[in-house]
């Protein structure tokens, strides 16, 4: 993956856009720490549905990633235990 300075990458923005169409993904560097990647919008769209999580994820994930479906059970009575002897 080839790096451009921000300065460069401005001033030749149609240059990087060009060799990210024909050589894949560009790093955007600032006083030399990468702070962006510019990707086509194929690998971006293939990238972004990889991350979508599937039902298995959402329901044994450690947090609830919906809160709307959090039941709100504080204002319902409990019954009592069931005696097992």
């Amino acid at each position: 993956m080839k790096s451009w300075e921000e300065q460069n990458a401005k001033r030749q923005f149609s240059k990087l856009l060009d060799e990210v169409l024909k050589n894949g993904p560009q790093l955007i560097m600032r006083h030399g720490v990468a702070i962006a990647v510019l990707l086509p919008i194929a690998e971006w769209k293939r990238m972004h549905q990889l991350s979508r999580a599937g039902l298995k994820a959402l329901l044994l994930a450690p947090s609830m990633r919906v809160p709307a479906l959090a039941v709100d059970r504080h204002n319902r009575r409990r019954r009592p235990p069931i005696d097992l002897k």
